[in-house]
């Protein structure tokens, strides 16, 4: 499978991720089933978050390194997006529970950026 495809069925997850995400905003009532709202909310956020990410994040790679093999910049940009989306839910997580401060957020940011240079430490190793 060729990189354009592989990136266009990222996109179109993307896609049908924020799809889903709106239909959970203005469809689910979170006062009649608040757990059920709060984790369709927050898995859809998720999925679209990564989806797009990844494909921003595998556009802004090809432009910034332009001769080099696509496919490890899909699985790096795969592996950033789901990162950045997972520390977005986390803080909005915090925020919703009210314990979100300047120094939580900056403790996301610095378990994902050390667990992103022990993931490329380790393809750097194999590669």
């Amino acid at each position: 499978m060729t990189h354009h495809k592989y990136i266009s069925y990222i996109a179109l997850s993307g896609i049908v991720g924020w799809i889903a995400w709106l239909l959970v905003v203005f469809k689910l009532s979170p006062y009649e089933s608040m757990g059920l709202s709060l984790s369709f909310f927050f898995l859809t956020l998720a999925i679209a978050l990564s989806c797009s990410f990844t494909v921003f994040g595998f556009y802004f790679r090809v432009w910034l390194f332009r001769n080099e093999i696509f496919y490890k910049h899909i699985n790096i940009a795969l592996r950033q997006g789901v990162f950045l989306s997972l520390i977005t839910v986390f803080c909005l997580v915090f925020q919703m529970m009210k314990v979100l401060t300047w120094w939580s957020g900056l403790l996301l940011v610095a378990i994902s950026v050390l667990l992103e240079f022990y993931f490329s430490a380790r393809d750097s190793e194999i590669s």
